[in-house]
């Protein structure tokens, strides 16, 4: 099996949640563990850095945890130790998102950012999900050359889901084929299983967590699994639980009308630099004219076929973070200069399994409707109302001619357990807008506390916040105090942002990732 398709291309792109749980399936993820033998991580993907003080180590993990003695299936953890063994409270597992992302690497990440009260106190706890990369992996064998705008469902420029209808049914039936028997069980309540097998493995009683957007549904449903295993989890960058999967990614076209105007605003201030307008209107404008124009005459390149659907995703994916938006500016610059768009940097994107596991948790955790005709409708809404993602959000994914039936219900998130969980949420979100952290807050009810943060972009804590909010996360994780109230952070500022200062650049394959 392909563990992980690698397409060249000339643009950033993809950036790219109730009933209980059946007792026997949650008891046998209670088993005890066997214990971790610890070594060397496997070679880091491009652009990875790996702290030398990481070390990893593999675990078996049932495939189905309604019979735990059958097929094994493995997921690999790392682990950074906390750096003042006197002051040690325990495990910090950590989850970037996706589905589908890989989180081997993010202690290497977060050990670098998170504060020094936090790293002393916890050891950090990254693991492949299961399906993922260097965990027991799967594949859809989509070709390396689909079109980037296939992937997330955007639909033709005169708004038909026709070609959006064949690719579902084709890869529906491929992700089938090829992973076989294992697919079924790459559900979010499957993962949180192997988190408990983890802290088992651990000698651990409790864990504390910290996962961000999809990996706050996975946390939402750890800690309602196994509440009292569960210390001090933090969940950064919410979904509203209770409207997976297809509710969820229809927020997309709000999120990102909501998030634009920062990027325009900082743009226009720029203009004689960037030359994309001196208003934020014009700025605005000159996306909406460009994109049309590539609709109407798409840019072929050598690794794809600069669209106005590009566009469109390299920019949503773009606004998660304002340290990227020199580059988003510059990206906007190219393709609307006649000629330019031929010297558009290469990157490398992972496809296939990453897509794939997003696709398998999307459509495993929840039954999508079968009705194409539902899906049509909603796009030309989605089309009219939030036009800067010409109905992607509210097209159709292979979820809608999956071949398997969920094999269990989503997990229900309610008030039921301790008071130690707290929700982190920007204003201005493009990929999880607040009202699905309010979603979130909501469920979790008198257990959570809700701290709501004037900004914009995805990820905080560790990521890109300031210090009101890092203040809080910090005391929780330090002293398990929670905000008596919900609270109202002030936050940073994409005027902070320079050139000089861009983060890397890194391209997400999933849409609701790190």
């Amino acid at each position: 099996m392909q563990r992980f398709h690698r397409v060249p291309v000339a643009a950033v792109a993809l950036a790219v949640l109730a009933m209980s749980v059946p007792a026997t399936a949650a008891s046998a993820a209670r088993e005890t563990a066997p214990a971790l033998v610890w070594g060397e991580c496997p070679p880091p993907a491009l652009g990875e850095i790996v702290d030398p003080r990481q070390e990893c180590a593999s675990l078996n993990v049932p495939m189905d945890y309604r019979r735990p003695h059958d097929r094994q299936i493995t997921v690999t953890v790392s682990r950074i130790r906390a750096a003042d063994a006197a002051l040690r409270r325990g495990i910090l597992l950590l989850n970037p998102g996706g589905p589908g992302g890989s989180g081997l690497n993010l202690p290497s990440f977060l050990v670098r950012t998170l504060p020094a009260d936090v790293t002393a106190r916890y050891d950090l706890i990254g693991f492949d999900p299961r399906g993922v990369r260097h965990s027991t992996p799967i594949t859809c064998a989509i070709p390396a050359n689909t079109p980037l705008d296939l992937l997330l469902p955007y639909p033709a420029p005169d708004g038909s889901i026709a070609r959006n209808v064949e690719f579902a049914r084709s890869v529906a039936a491929s992700c089938a084929e090829q992973t076989g028997a294992l697919l079924p069980y790459i559900t979010t309540a499957n993962t949180a299983r192997d988190m408990d097998r983890i802290r088992a493995a651990l000698g651990e009683q409790k864990l504390s967590y910290l996962g961000y957007s999809y990996g706050s549904y996975l946390g939402a449903v750890y800690t309602s699994l196994f509440t009292h295993r569960s210390d001090r989890i933090v969940l950064d960058s919410a979904v509203n639980p209770n409207r997976i999967w297809y509710d969820t990614w229809r927020l997309f076209g709000l999120g990102t009308t909501l998030r634009l105007p920062d990027f325009t605003a900082w743009a226009a201030k720029r203009n004689d630099t960037y030359g994309l307008g001196a208003t934020p209107q014009e700025v605005n404008d000159y996306y909406f004219r460009t994109a049309a124009e590539l609709d109407r005459n798409p840019i072929p390149l050598p690794d794809l076929l600069l669209n106005g659907n590009v566009l469109r995703e390299v920019t949503r994916s773009l606004l998660y973070d304002d340290r990227m938006f020199p580059t988003l500016a510059q990206f906007w610059q190219a393709v609307g200069t006649p000629g330019a768009a031929t010297a558009l940097p290469g990157l490398q994107v992972p496809v296939d399994n990453s897509i794939a596991v997003l696709y398998s948790v999307a459509c495993n955790d929840i039954a999508w409707s079968t009705d194409v005709q539902m899906y049509a409708r909603n796009t030309q809404l989605s089309r009219r109302v939030w036009p800067v993602l010409a109905g992607m959000p509210a097209n159709l994914w292979p979820c809608a001619f999956w071949h398997h039936r969920p094999i269990e219900p989503p997990v229900t998130i309610d008030a039921d357990g301790p008071r130690n969980v707290l929700v982190l949420q920007n204003l201005r979100d493009p990929a999880t807008p607040w009202i699905g952290g309010v979603g979130m807050r909501t469920a979790l009810g008198s257990r959570a506390a809700l701290v709501t943060v004037d900004a914009g972009g995805h990820g905080i804590y560790g990521i890109r916040s300031g210090p009101c909010v890092d203040a809080i996360a910090t005391e929780f994780l330090v002293t398990g105090a929670l905000p008596e109230r919900d609270r109202f952070c002030d936050g940073p500022s994409p005027e902070e942002v320079s050139p000089a200062a861009t983060a890397p650049m890194r391209v997400p394959s999933w849409p609701l990732g790190r």
